[in-house]
């Protein structure tokens, strides 16, 4: 979370879901028809148990996927566990590529750290880790370039995010966002691009390969080019409440279900999902103002 910032009290309030409560969930989404579970955050390798909730959560009927998103900065120690215990994917956030500008923008962090956790994941059988950075003009928008060539050549996938006006502390201003058709331009210059098809249905990211066959980018535009239509995304923080955005201002708790079993979760969830309308990025491209309240922050829920 943003340094000095700390989540609201009705957040500290209710207890963590235990490893039991979040497999009835997962399981009830299963069973609903969910494939992929990614575990996020805030920073989930700060659970001590992550690696046997990844081992409940792969072992599900139905899942096929269980990835993770992460800072990267514990990493190095728990990869091949994490491997063990059957994590299919990870996602890294990575904000800049020079030292002292990652410093800056993580309060601290060693980018040492994070590229030695990738170099251990590869080790280990992660042949290809998503490499995310969000994009901000005039902090970190002179990264892109020594991104690329930081990961070009490489089995990894970087991906450019434009900066989202997600929560109420991160102090987002439009004029702040770097369009992913600018990103594009700036990659162009290095060398030719091609688009390539979505992986699956609902992919948030518009994927390019280097025309010589040197690896393969995405953009994520939501603030440009949003894409609330295609989204099959939900969203459950780390005390049972359901999002169905991003963008959300209100969760709905799962918690009594969580406790009932899958059944009761699954027939919960297709009755909330039945009647989702959330279009919140589409609508800040053709109104004036959208009133919102005060929004969840990301790191109760992840991106």
């Amino acid at each position: 979370m943003p340094e000095g910032h700390t989540p609201r009290s009705r957040s500290t309030a209710r207890k963590r879901l235990s490893i039991p409560q979040i497999v009835n969930l997962a399981q009830g989404f299963a069973q609903a028809g969910t494939r992929k579970i990614r575990l996020t955050g805030g920073e989930p390798l700060l659970r001590k148990d992550l690696a046997d909730l990844v081992h409940e959560v792969h072992r599900l009927p139905g899942i096929e996927e269980v990835a993770l998103t992460t800072n990267g900065s514990l990493l190095r120690g728990q990869a091949l566990a994490l491997r063990q215990a059957g994590l299919s994917r990870i996602t890294i956030s990575l904000d800049a590529a020079d030292p002292i500008r990652f410093t800056e923008i993580t309060g601290g962090g060693d980018l040492e750290d994070v590229l030695g956790a990738i170099d251990a994941a590869e080790r280990v059988g992660f042949s290809s880790i998503k490499i995310n950075c969000v994009l901000k003009k005039g902090v970190n928008d002179d990264q892109i370039v020594p991104l690329i060539n930081r990961f070009r050549g490489t089995s990894h996938v970087l991906r450019f995010i434009e900066f989202m006006d997600v929560g109420n502390c991160n102090a987002w201003k439009n004029e702040q966002v770097v369009p992913s058709s600018q990103v594009l331009a700036t990659i162009r210059r290095i060398a030719p691009l091609e688009r390539i098809p979505p992986t699956s249905a609902g992919e948030v990211a518009t994927r390019y390969a280097f025309v010589d066959g040197t690896g393969e980018v995405g953009l994520i535009s939501s603030i440009t080019e949003p894409f609330c239509g295609n989204c099959n995304r939900a969203r459950i923080s780390s005390i049972g409440d359901l999002y169905t955005c991003l963008f959300a201002t209100e969760g709905v708790s799962l918690s009594a279900e969580a406790d009932q079993g899958p059944g009761a979760v699954e027939q919960r969830i297709r009755q909330i999902w039945s009647q989702r309308r959330d279009r919140y990025s589409e609508l800040r491209t053709v109104l004036p103002s959208i009133p919102t309240g005060k929004r969840i922050e990301m790191y109760m829920i992840g991106g």
